[in-house]
């Protein structure tokens, strides 16, 4: 019997890492999250790069008088707007339930912008797009081949729409010079 104890209390041990393993906890107790790693990242990361995007565009409604800023931010707004619908979908689809926020990194770019006006603030914003653009493009192309085919789908669908609005805040920054 004593013999016996040292394997089961082991097995035990094993089981105990093993269920605190999982990065991610599903809605639902008893189920795992249906993406990997680098989904939820793209899932993640997607969403808070929108949630920023949009916040930091609203802002340039408020701040910019120059028009393409102003077309750059209701642009930023249309469609990360639409690609949040699509990704909340796709995290409610593969069980993923953490809360989805904007990082305090993020939180400081966009407080930084809410204390600029005019040219300051349409290079602040110019900069931010093409910096958050540039890491999100990494993003989808590393989630361009997802083992998830959703995820893989979205990734690939989206990705010329930022590397777009990538070219268009590029063209707005070498215009402010």
């Amino acid at each position: 019997m004593k013999k016996l104890i040292y394997p089961v209390l082991g097995l035990a041990l094993m089981f105990s890492v093993q269920s605190c393993m999982d990065n991610y906890k599903a809605k639902y107790l008893n189920e795992k999250t249906l993406a990997d790693d680098a989904g939820i990242s793209l899932i993640k990361n997607g969403i808070e790069g929108g949630m920023t995007e949009i916040a930091a565009s609203k802002i340039a409604l408020k701040n910019s008088q120059n028009p393409q800023v102003v077309s750059l931010a209701q642009m930023m707004i249309a469609d990360h707007t639409k690609a949040n619908k699509v990704l909340d979908s796709i995290e409610d689809d593969k069980l993923i339930s953490e809360k989805d926020t904007i990082s305090g990194e993020h939180k400081e770019m966009l407080d930084s912008l809410q204390t600029k006006t005019g040219a300051a603030f349409d290079r602040a914003y110019v900069s931010m797009m093409i910096h958050d653009h540039k890491e999100a493009i990494d993003l989808f192309k590393d989630a361009s081949d997802d083992k998830n085919q959703t995820i893989q789908d979205f990734a690939r669908q989206t990705l010329p729409t930022i590397e777009q609005h990538l070219e268009m805040a590029k063209n707005i920054d070498a215009s402010l010079k």
